[in-house]
């Protein structure tokens, strides 16, 4: 079973869910997401395999967010086009697994998908 952490190693949540995942059994596949931004097509497979709206699996709290013009209100295309050009706006860690995904937020979040 394929398994990808979308991880950044500042992060505290994320350390405690690739943790969470390695004392699991899992040996997962880390992508840093900061230093390999996703792609358009990799966006909207992460949002279906979430099944969330693009503005639920972005950071809106983080400053960035509003530094890029963006609130409540924009449109999707805008703030696909946001997360594009800044992927730290990608809410942290996203955990893969097949055709299913979980945010860590808590970290035992990700352990439904198994």
């Amino acid at each position: 079973m394929s398994v990808v952490i979308w991880h950044n190693p500042r992060c505290s949540k994320s350390r405690q869910t690739l943790a969470l995942l390695e004392e699991a059994g899992h040996a997962p596949e880390v992508r840093l997401y900061l230093k390999d931004g996703p792609s358009a097509a990799e966006v909207d497979a992460l949002q279906a395999a979430l099944g969330l709206p693009l503005s639920a699996m972005m950071r809106v709290k983080d400053a960035a967010f509003k530094e890029a013009g963006l609130n409540a209100e924009s449109a999707e295309a805008d703030l696909r086009a946001a997360l594009l050009a800044n992927p730290v706006l990608l809410e942290r860690p996203i955990v893969v697994v097949g055709e299913k995904a979980a945010i860590g937020r808590p970290p035992e979040q990700v352990l439904t998908l198994f």
